[in-house]
């Protein structure tokens, strides 16, 4: 016999709790409430049949506490002293990274969670690693909740790329391009190349004019290096002039010396690495665009490759590499992809182009 499916509500804030309620809700069957404080509304939590709930990180009184754990839902409670939410019920924006910037990256929540982390990383705390998981699973189901009706295409580069180059230039116009296309630029959320395509993508709508004069102005501050305070300033200076939909980023407190970009409208932020590659390469469907990069790059174009590899024809994600001789002198990568690709068919999939709008005319 099957069981009949119980619906699945995600409740991330009181104002839908509230409606839930004002609708006639009498039980909490498949409720998953998030990181809500429910101390005002014991009295209404008791006039709800509790089983089959799940109750993260959520603010209750004794009471309410009781009576939901006694009558089949789950509480799991909050974690002490944490830099973060464990159980956060939507992505971050630049806006809460940068919080308090003006008295210095240190002080900000990004630069204190990665502390944590370092913390977390010397003294392997049971706690703390479960803290994590916790955070980053929250944030894959966030991630899940973004719009799919667009194509996601992925953009790596390097980290290193500075904001008065042309390869910086390059970035930009082809994120500008992929946007226009009406597709959803993602990227790996850190500086260079990466930040270069998000602020591409929130300038779509803008003209060649205020391009250049964007380019202009975070050219005076080039890197990250050496202070990401004045990095990240230039770039919130920018974007609080030039608004628009930067696309998402998929950063990583693992590489915690590389903050985040500020030009991505949602970054999903992870503190593991593994997952945050696995994510941000399964989500960009409409194909990956490689630029020139290193060691991290690198191992993006393999992680994206091997699907490719063991996958069939219906399964492949085009993956572009841009600029020959990079990718075939400099980290002669493309003989080798050539070499995997024999007689597959991965070998449809797989393109080695010199300029971003050959690259950008095969994705989506």
């Amino acid at each position: 016999m099957t069981l009949p499916s119980i619906p699945h509500v995600d409740i991330e804030s009181l104002e839908h709790f509230d409606r839930l309620l004002a609708a006639g809700a009498s039980a909490m069957a498949g409720w998953r409430v998030q990181s809500v404080d429910l101390t005002g509304r014991t009295a209404e939590l008791l006039g709800l049949q509790p089983t089959g709930s799940v109750f993260l990180g959520c603010a209750l009184e004794e009471k309410a506490d009781t009576w939901v754990r006694e009558g089949g839902g789950l509480v799991f409670p909050t974690i002490p002293a944490l830099p973060f939410d464990a159980y956060r019920g939507r992505l971050y924006d630049a806006d809460e990274l940068f919080a308090g910037l003006e008295g210095g990256y240190d002080a900000t929540p990004d630069a204190q969670i990665y502390a944590w982390s370092r913390q977390h990383d010397e003294k392997g705390d049971t706690s703390r690693t479960l803290a994590a998981a916790l955070h980053d699973h929250a944030i894959a189901d966030a991630l899940t909740e973004l719009p799919d009706d667009k194509p996601w295409v992925g953009v790596m580069g390097g980290h290193g790329v500075l904001r008065d180059s042309a390869d910086y230039r390059a970035a930009v116009l082809l994120g500008r391009t992929l946007a226009r296309r009406d597709r959803v630029v993602v990227t790996g959320g850190g500086p260079g190349a990466m930040e270069a395509a998000n602020l591409g993508a929130s300038l779509a709508s803008y003209d060649d004019a205020a391009l250049e004069a964007v380019l202009t102005e975070l050219g005076a501050v080039p890197s990250f290096r050496p202070s990401i305070g004045a990095w990240a300033a230039a770039g919130l200076s920018v974007r609080s002039r030039f608004p628009g939909d930067g696309g998402v980023s998929v950063p990583t407190w693992f590489y915690g010396h590389e903050p985040p970009n500020v030009f991505a409208s949602a970054i999903a932020k992870y503190f593991s690495n593994a997952q945050r590659e696995d994510v941000l390469l399964g989500r960009a469907r409409g194909g990956i665009i490689y630029l020139p990069g290193a060691a991290g790059t690198v191992q993006e174009v393999f992680q994206a490759v091997t699907p490719n590899y063991y996958g069939d024809a219906a399964t492949q994600i085009p993956l572009v590499l841009v600029d020959v001789n990079h990718w075939t002198v400099e980290l002669p990568v493309w003989p080798l992809l050539q070499s995997l690709a024999a007689d597959r068919p991965m070998q449809t999939s797989i393109r080695l182009v010199d300029t971003i709008d050959e690259a950008a005319g095969l994705v989506g």
